[in-house]
């Protein structure tokens, strides 16, 4: 970052359960840091810890953006910002505070209809689900299309993924979070996660721009993988 100033942008992250995040996020802000995130702790979204941070981001201007997964990936690992069910009363409760979701939960939540012995669903979307209805109703929800939970949720009915990404179309923002070595897919693309080897030999990222191209048009597309993100973090690159 210090050789190539303008071309690149950070977040900050910090557990919410120690005392001294909050004046880390702010440092960090201020220091040039244009997100908080992604927060993957576990604690409830509705938890005082969490909340204090929803506070800071407001006062900051910046957006939150939360991993939301309740099926483990790997035996023994533990739910990350449970209560999704929930999250509406938080989404009311501040209006300020603009939040990014991210993650299994969040993803499958697209449909009505979740199943509770996997992390990725596959087949038809049951419409209404809480993630497509909360984007709908609240301004300060947006959504993170980065992972296999992204690409999962995009790939698996695209009869209901050309609508949702219509009807969101200035929420939703590409991301890559893939560790591929290459772009082509060498090494590992989601590490520590059996559930996600539907892509394995393949760059998560690449597969959900081309996936993203293929259900949407060009004007839509390019609000998808530039302008919601680089309006959202207030991005201005030289």
């Amino acid at each position: 970052m210090e050789k190539r100033p303008g071309h690149f942008a950070r977040s900050v992250t910090a557990d919410p359960a120690k005392p001294e995040s909050a004046d880390l996020i702010r440092k960090a802000i201020k220091d040039g840091a244009v997100s908080v995130g992604e927060l993957k702790y576990h604690l409830a979204l509705d938890s005082p810890e969490m909340r204090h941070i929803y506070d800071v981001a407001a006062e900051l201007n910046v957006p939150v953006m939360m991993h939301i997964q309740n099926f483990p990936h790997f035996p023994g690992e533990l739910p990350y910002n449970t209560g999704y069910d929930r999250f509406d009363k938080i989404l009311r409760q501040y209006p300020k505070t603009n939040f990014l979701g991210h993650g299994d939960l969040f993803w499958a939540n697209i449909s009505a209809d979740i199943p509770t012995d996997r992390g990725y669903p596959s087949g038809p979307v049951k419409p209404r689900g809480l993630t497509d209805k909360w984007l709908s109703d609240f301004p300060n929800l947006y959504a993170d299309m980065s992972a296999n939970s992204g690409n999962n949720a995009l790939s698996r009915d695209p009869d209901f993924s050309r609508g949702f990404i219509v009807r969101h179309q200035d929420k939703l923002i590409f991301g890559s979070d893939c560790s591929c070595l290459d772009g082509k897919g060498s090494g590992v693309s989601q590490n520590n996660n059996p559930e996600a080897n539907r892509l394995a030999g393949k760059c998560v990222a690449r597969a959900t721009l081309e996936l993203s191209k293929q259900l949407t048009s060009p004007g839509v597309f390019h609000k998808i993988a530039w302008t919601n993100g680089t309006r959202l973090f207030r991005l201005t690159f030289s």
